[in-house]
């Protein structure tokens, strides 16, 4: 490991076909590349020596998208609308993502990953956002679209690490969007830095903002590299993970 290539710990999945398999997504490993990092996928384990070992190899945690969390993780009952879950995943991100905060190590989250750092972080989700918003946007609308389809904007915090990084002179971005869950509480120390135009949340950042944590609900790595805004978000934390 050198200091100019940091080493970015990304926690793998286990397919939806439920084979005995473990994946982790190529288009995040492609755009953390370009960024100047060095991915790094984490088995899925729950011997703690695994995790202990490659923890101490990582110079910043990428959280990827994929299906939910389960419900009691974060004290709800699954209400049925649940998909995709993988507890065995849920146990090591989030258990990766507590230890991180703790030690003040570089996150970036995307979809899934946003709601795992406000999971970890002691806040809450919506479960299914048809069911909890009906007059929502339709927040899958991206889904079998070109990678990158704009599906509405989101208004950026003015004075958030997210503006900073997006570099929104007027505060609002055009995303992308492929969930059907989203942060409901959020987590005791951070703020929401970016909302869509029906109020579900986009993003969450620490209020402090000493360490470079990040958690957005689009997913940035489809609109790489047609985006310079989405290549910056990658960039800015390869670049806080390598300045450790």
């Amino acid at each position: 490991m050198t200091t100019n290539q940091p080493l970015i710990g990304m926690p793998m999945q286990q397919p939806y076909n439920g084979r005995p398999e473990m994946l982790v997504g190529a288009a995040y490993c492609r755009a953390i590349e370009a960024a100047g990092g060095v991915p790094l996928p984490i088995p899925l384990s729950d011997a703690p020596w695994v995790m202990d070992r490659c923890y101490g190899m990582i110079d910043g945690l990428f959280l990827c998208g994929g299906g939910d969390i389960a419900a009691h993780f974060y004290g709800a009952v699954d209400s049925g609308a649940l998909t995709a879950i993988d507890e065995p995943r849920d146990r090591l991100e989030l258990a990766l993502t507590r230890r991180a905060l703790q030690d003040g190590l570089p996150i970036y989250g995307i979809c899934r990953g946003v709601q795992t750092l406000n999971v970890a972080a002691g806040g809450t989700l919506y479960q299914d956002i048809p069911t909890d918003f009906p007059e929502a946007l339709d927040h899958r609308a991206s889904t079998g679209q070109p990678l990158g389809h704009v599906a509405h904007a989101a208004r950026v915090e003015p004075g958030s690490l997210l503006e900073d990084m997006l570099g929104v002179g007027d505060s609002s971005v055009q995303v992308n969007s492929f969930h059907h869950q989203a942060v409901r509480d959020v987590a005791p120390g951070f703020r929401v830095n970016a909302w869509s135009p029906d109020g579900v949340v986009e993003g969450i950042e620490p209020r402090d903002g000493d360490v470079h944590v990040l958690g957005v609900q689009w997913h940035p790595e489809r609109m790489v590299p047609q985006r310079e805004d989405m290549v910056r978000l990658f960039t800015r934390f390869v670049d806080a993970c390598r300045a450790r």
